[in-house]
């Protein structure tokens, strides 16, 4: 089976700094450099590193860097003929990093937003799951989730960053992933340790079929159906961080490997959060 990843690519240009500049201050930092990203991207990779065919829908711009972005994909393994070269520039983004890992980004769409080509039936031929995020339009989005609904295909959603859906994308998400600030921002309460996230997940669980509520270092929860004994919580694993950048498309990437090979939602955040570990620790 494939994953289906429909989202964003991203020329990142990664800055490192002692701290995060506050507002109206320069910040020195001291050095920078290219890096493939996008979170479509990075979760088109992490899906062929869990060993699952991973096929991208997407677009560049004709520039160096969707040139960039192109032979990443294909270093990757990842399926790239679905990815569109359109007029203009690339997607990219400028992110800070300080010395502790973590980090602060701004992102430019460019031609993210002129993604297109879900109907095409060639497209979803061996695909048993789709990946969505909020760095693609929502109307790219629906068209994504209307065409694996017809073809009886899973949509996982990984909402970020955080916006409202409407109801008729909402009704097509079989699972949704999020993290304590997009869990509070889509109605499940404030997140600050595994109670308040099992809180979050049996909320959000009575809009969505399953619900994943990430909490960074203390783990995450679930909830896999309408009643409360259908949640779940898992500690994270203890490691040293060497930066935090990346680490939920790693998450989303082995989860939806570990799904679409058939893997109970439990069994499946167990690898994702096993995933997630190992790529902040700098494994």
């Amino acid at each position: 089976m494939t994953v289906l990843i429909a989202g964003s690519l991203h020329y990142d240009i990664m800055v490192e700094a002692s701290h995060l500049p506050r507002r109206d201050e320069t910040a020195v930092g001291t050095r920078w450099y290219p890096k493939f990203g996008g979170k479509g991207g990075n979760q088109a990779v992490a899906v062929a590193r869990a060993g699952v065919g991973a096929r991208m829908l997407g677009a560049v711009g004709d520039d160096d860097f969707g040139r960039f972005l192109r032979a990443g994909l294909q270093a990757a393994g990842v399926e790239d003929r679905f990815v569109a070269t359109v007029a203009g520039g690339s997607g990219m983004s400028v992110a800070i990093m300080d010395a502790a890992g973590d980090y602060a980004a701004t992102i430019v769409s460019g031609a993210n937003l002129h993604v297109a080509g879900a109907d095409d039936p060639a497209l979803w031929e061996g695909v048993g799951l789709l990946i969505l995020q909020n760095e693609m339009p929502e109307a790219a989005n629906l068209s994504a989730a209307r065409q694996a609904r017809a073809r009886g295909v899973p949509v996982l959603l990984n909402a970020a960053p955080a916006r409202a859906l409407s109801e008729a994308f909402a009704a097509l998400v079989d699972v949704l992933v999020v993290n304590a600030v997009e869990a509070e921002m889509m109605g499940g309460g404030t997140v600050r340790d595994l109670g308040s996230a099992l809180a979050a997940a049996r909320t959000l669980g009575r809009r969505f079929p399953r619900v994943i509520v990430t909490a960074g270092g203390h783990g995450l929860a679930a909830s896999a159906g309408p009643t409360d004994d259908a949640a779940f919580a898992l500690p994270a694993e203890k490691v040293a961080v060497v930066s935090t950048h990346g680490a939920g498309d790693a998450f989303i990437g082995a989860l939806a490997a570990a799904l679409v090979q058939g893997a109970g939602l439990e069994k499946a955040c167990a690898a994702a959060s096993k995933a997630a570990a190992k790529h902040v620790s700098g494994g």
